[in-house]
Parts: structure tokens; sequence; C-alpha cells
């Protein structure tokens, strides 16, 4: 199914023919409706989220089921699931139904304190990582590798620094990623969430962290790709505060770097990305440098 013909009229059809307690309650596109899955607004209180694509799925019932047990452990709201839609004729796919969070998506514009605001979300990501693990979902295909060691993407990374030629310091990135192959991770499994971006944080009207979203990639395992904002939002006085505050050796460091660098790599010849892409990478490369 194209992600395309996944749209408001029948992410209403799914909801009047599973829940009609909810039919005729208004539907409408969010403004950020994501990539892999469309969010949309049910009425005030609701969203209905939609996988985009088969590789997506795996993470309906597993927020559906972990979502609730990890809630009371944390400091900060994340989705509340509310119902498990099925598949049917005309999607393929299982879709759920959460409370709506009040917040704006995450820009350093819209950030109060830039300090204060790396200092809730470290403080979020420790208490992720102290959440029971107990039969909690490892990491692997379905977090994409997320959590596991950083490996699974050595090709496709070494494949990206050969293609960009001068775009990139090769000989320092070769270096940076194999730093991050040769840290591995001995501490025990840990929650993680494994896409924590500007996209999946909310704000209040002040300004301030108030919600953490998007539990798709999450799982049991190494923490290091929960601390490539470092990089990707953070700089100066706030990079070093997200330091202070995370609970991280150099090693895991070293892989969060990898981490950072690959997606960077991955998406620096992209037109809308590449800009910032560059910057991060530049950014993780200083950064090795500098240890």
């Amino acid at each position: 199914m194209h992600r395309d013909a996944i749209d408001s009229a029948l992410a209403a059809r799914l909801v009047a023919a599973q829940f009609p307690r909810w039919a005729g309650l208004p539907v409408v596109p969010v403004a950020l409706p994501g990539w892999d899955n469309r969010t949309f607004r049910l009425g005030d209180t609701m969203t209905v989220r939609m996988p985009t694509a088969e590789g997506y799925v795996a993470s309906v019932e597993k927020e559906h089921t972990w979502l609730p047990r990890l809630a009371p452990r944390l400091p900060l709201p994340i989705p509340v699931p509310l119902a498990l839609g099925a598949p049917s004729a005309d999607y393929p796919w299982p879709w759920s139904v959460r409370r709506w969070i009040d917040g704006h998506v995450c820009t350093r514009t819209r950030i109060r304190d830039e300090v204060a605001f790396a200092r809730d979300l470290a403080d979020f990501l420790v208490a992720l990582q102290h959440a029971d693990t107990a039969d909690g979902p490892a990491a692997g295909a379905h977090c994409f590798h997320r959590g596991a060691p950083p490996d699974y993407y050595d090709g496709e990374t070494r494949e990206a620094i050969a293609t960009l030629g001068p775009l990139i310091d090769g000989p320092a990135a070769t270096d940076v990623w194999k730093t991050a192959l040769a840290a591995t991770h001995e501490g025990p499994p840990v929650w993680f969430h494994g896409d924590i971006a500007s996209g999946n944080l909310l704000l209040d009207g002040h300004g301030d962290l108030s919600a953490v979203i998007d539990f798709g990639t999450s799982g049991v395992g190494d923490p290091a790709c929960d601390l490539v904002i470092a990089w990707t939002l953070f700089e100066g006085e706030s990079r070093a505060e997200f330091r202070r505050r995370v609970p991280a050796d150099e090693a895991m460091w070293a892989r969060a770097r990898g981490w950072a660098l690959w997606k960077a790599l991955i998406t620096l010849d992209h037109p809308e990305h590449g800009p910032k892409s560059a910057r991060v990478a530049e950014e993780v490369l200083a950064d090795h440098r500098a240890v």
C-alpha cells in the first residue's frame, strides 16, 4: 500500500467500522504526519496512528503492550494507547488509537533554555534506562537494530564514506566508525527509545520539554543510540550539560558518535537533509578529535 493512500478518509472509515463509539468524530492530519507512521487527530482528545509499510508494523503491538508499563516510571508524558485496530480490506496492517498529547514539535528557536532542556531530556533517558526490562523486546529487526552493536550498518557506512568522496573527511570518518565498532557494550541491557530526535520531543507553551513521543524503534539493549541528539540538536553548554547528566562512559560515547555519523553519512547527499547532515558529521568528527 502506498503511503500517500493512507489519508484522513481512510482513517475515518477504519475508526467508524471498528470503533463505532468514535464514528463521526473529525479526523484530520497533524502538522507533521510522520514517515514511518501516518498520524491523524481524532476529535479533540485522540490520535490515529497507521504504519506506512510492512517494516513498521512490529512497532504497533510493541507500543500497545509496553507504553502503559513504561509510563509510570517516566518523568514526562508518553503516548497512551487506547485501542488496537485490526487490518481490513482497505488497510493491510494493525493500527492504533492513542490519547492526544498537547505540545509543539521541538525546534531550537522554540526552546526556552537549551541547558535546562538538555537536563530534562537526560533525566528522562536515565529514568527510561532504569525501567524494568523483564520480558522486554530485545534489540533487533523490530527497532531497525537500534540498541544492537552498530556493526549491523558497517557495510552501508563504509560504502557511504567511499561514495561521498570529497564531501567528507574519509580517513577521519573511518576512524570514528572503527572506534565505535571496537567500543563494545559491556553493561546490562536497558530500555532505549531509539529515535531521540527533535521531531519526537514536544515543548509546552513556555518552551520547556513536555513529552516524548514515537517509541516505534524502542527496545532493550545498548542505549548509546539515544545519545545522538548530543550532535543533532545540542552544542556548547547544552551538549556539555547533556553529557554530564547521562551516565555514559567513553565507550558508549564512541558508539553514539558512530550512530550519529552513520545517519549523517547516509543522508548527507539528500537535497533537503544534506546541509544539516554535513554539520552533524563535522561536529562528530570534531568531537572525536578532541577525545
